[in-house]
């Protein structure tokens, strides 16, 4: 066990703070997939019984007032089912981003390689380049 750790944490290493970034945005993206998941397993039923005994309770139901309590608690009930939704969809856009941010990161830190040694040799650079193509990989992949 303690290997695929030291496996993993030397992988993250290799794509630097930006793969770090993308690794808590999918955390907090794949947390709330989750609880959309479970709310519409379990928690939406009973959600829409309310909404249905609530309209379904009133005496009167013809007139203006009650077609607009009506759209309400459909609009309530909506609101509920969409919940997290657009923060999800953000975070979807967010993935590809941060990976070309790590790609920009990767590619200015093989510059800084080639400035401070003065030459262009493969293996020097190869750190830079591996890390800004972890991290463009893994952004695309989590998006």
């Amino acid at each position: 066990m303690g290997g695929i750790i030291e496996v993993l944490l030397g992988f993250m290493d290799k794509g630097g703070d930006v793969l770090w970034l993308i690794a808590a945005l999918l955390f907090v993206m794949w947390t709330l997939i989750f609880e959309r998941i479970w709310y519409l397993q379990f928690g939406w039923k009973n959600d829409v019984a309310q909404v249905i005994g609530k309209w379904e309770g009133r005496s009167e139901r013809k007139s203006w007032e009650a077609e607009q309590i009506r759209a309400m608690l459909v609009s309530q009930a909506r609101m509920q089912i969409n919940r997290n939704l657009p923060v999800i969809k953000t975070l979807v856009a967010l993935c590809p981003l941060l990976g070309l941010l790590g790609t920009v990161t990767g590619m200015i830190e093989t510059f800084q390689t080639i400035t401070q040694f003065g030459n262009a040799d493969p293996r020097i650079m190869a750190g830079g380049i591996s890390m800004a193509l972890i991290t463009t990989v893994l952004g695309l992949i989590a998006a």
